[in-house]
């Protein structure tokens, strides 16, 4: 019953939302209550609603930050079992002592803190028993209400909702594989290994599996405990700044990003606190882009930054974010507007995070349209600088992500970049040149057996035409490929 209650009372906020304006503007508060009344699996959705600011506006964005992905935690014998058949032994065996108060309970799994035979202190986190199924259900309980929604309200593709439940499938079922996790923070781990800025706890691969996964204890200070960072003397200036560098790296240096960096999984090292670090937990969302993606955003990045307006609204529409047909001028009007009362304050009070949102906002209108790890990586950029700003006020984002920006585009036409990217690409490039001449021929003996034949497609015909057009294209890029390699030979040589 609750849950049919839930449906239509989305259902009536949404057109009251959408009769505000044409983006989702319910109740978030209410909202809230109705999510955290269905369920921890709900809540979890709550959450993940949170991070979708490209359909919901930001206060009701903000509001739904208040789930807190807290439960009951289940029976510490329970937890026992699950660990003794996943990894084969007994408790007392596998570790030298183990807390059987939990350390923490979620919607998902529980974590209980350990110690192993050698000495390391580690953490142990679990799956709930029979959570799959759980999730499943309460996934085609979603799945319906989308469906229903769909077709009662027709104004409903501004909403999303079908995507937003795919999306929201594919987040939860990765979670449900520890494994996936596992690999999430070991590849993280190496992307910083010999940083100063971030350090991930050690993944214990041997005993680690679907349903379990143990990991280095970590001793950190809470984020927004501002009081005990300032106990342990940290540079609270470096740290915030470090703390947009690894932003910035996790984008553009490794093009892997960690996607749930809210305060409850960022703490702050003890170590070094002339030069201090951040320890970041729970790597189970990640995200990555294209690298057309990171170069568009780049551009977009600096554009703002440049206030170059006119740049920003061609990028805008090239990348296809709003719709093709947009006009240029307007866009460009629309961005300014948006941008320059923003300006106005001193650049130490603007929060780059925020200037995105409000950007994105100002552009649905012309029917944005951005892909899941856009928003994510968004949702990323507002809880770091957020997280920065609360522990060092005066942060320059600007002053750090402009020269950054400047240099990482100015390295994507290095010759040696490209050297590098011939190399390791060399096979496939080497393919598709192969490719090349057969598919010529093949669109050229289609045109030539449609034009023998008195009934001509005129439309096959022109897009065989266009095929061709296309096959030239990639010809002539092979060719300044071939023309590089040879040079970057004789380069090398």
């Amino acid at each position: 019953m609750n849950f049919i209650i839930i449906l239509f009372e989305l259902l009536r906020m949404s057109l009251i939302g959408v009769q505000k304006g044409i983006f989702f503007k319910p109740n978030g508060k209410k909202l809230a209550v109705y999510l955290e009344s269905l369920g921890p699996i709900f809540t979890k959705f709550g959450q993940l609603l949170s991070t979708r600011t490209d359909i919901l506006d930001f206060k009701t964005a903000k509001e739904l930050e208040s789930l807190t992905d807290s439960c009951k935690p289940f029976k510490v014998s329970v937890f026992k079992q699950i660990v003794e058949k996943e990894l084969g032994d007994s408790i007392e065996n596998i570790f030298d002592s183990f807390d059987e108060k939990p350390l923490a309970a979620a919607s998902l799994a529980q974590v209980h803190t350990a110690k192993l035979k050698n000495g390391a202190e580690v953490v142990i986190k679990v799956l709930r028993p029979n959570i799959r199924r759980k999730v499943k259900k309460n996934l085609r309980l979603l799945k319906a209400s989308a469906k229903v929604f769909s077709y009662l309200y027709k104004d409903s593709y501004r909403l999303k909702p079908n995507e937003v439940i795919r999306d929201y499938e594919v987040t939860i079922l990765k979670e449900l594989d520890l494994r996936l996790e596992a690999s999430n923070t070991s590849l993280t781990r190496k992307n910083f290994l010999h940083s100063n800025e971030l350090y991930i706890p050690e993944v214990y691969w041997d005993l680690t599996s679907s349903n379990i996964m143990v990991l280095e204890k970590i001793d950190g200070i809470p984020c927004t405990d501002i009081k005990q960072i300032e106990h342990y003397g940290i540079n609270k200036k470096l740290l915030a700044e470090n703390g947009v560098m690894i932003f910035l790296n996790q984008v553009f240096r490794d093009n892997f990003f960690h996607a749930d960096m809210h305060p409850g999984n960022i703490f702050v090292s003890k170590k070094n606190p002339d030069n201090p670090g951040y320890i970041a937990i729970d790597c189970a969302i990640s995200g990555s882009l294209s690298n057309d993606e990171r170069y568009i955003l780049a551009r977009m990045l600096q554009a703002v930054l440049k206030q170059n307006y006119k740049s920003l609204a061609n990028l805008f529409i090239s990348s296809n974010w709003v719709n093709p047909d947009t006009n240029t001028i307007e866009l460009e009007n629309t961005l300014r507007a948006c941008c320059e009362p923003i300006f106005e304050r001193p650049l130490s009070e603007i929060e780059f995070g925020k200037l995105l949102l409000y950007l994105f906002q100002s552009t649905r209108e012309y029917g944005l349209s951005l892909q899941t790890s856009l928003v994510l990586l968004q949702k990323t950029l507002i809880h770091i600088e957020g997280m920065g700003r609360q522990i060092y006020p005066e942060l320059d984002f600007w002053g750090i992500a402009e020269p950054y920006l400047d240099n990482w585009l100015a390295e994507q036409f290095n010759p040696l970049k490209l050297k590098d990217y011939i190399i390791e690409n060399k096979e496939d490039l080497l393919f598709k040149a192969s490719e090349v001449p057969g598919i010529v021929y093949e669109a050229l003996d289609e045109i030539r057996s449609y034009s023998k034949n008195r009934q001509v497609d005129r439309n096959k015909i022109k897009s065989l035409e266009d095929q061709l057009s296309n096959q030239k294209y990639l010809i002539r890029v092979i060719g300044i490929v071939i023309i590089v390699s040879a040079a970057v030979v004789i380069m090398i040589s």
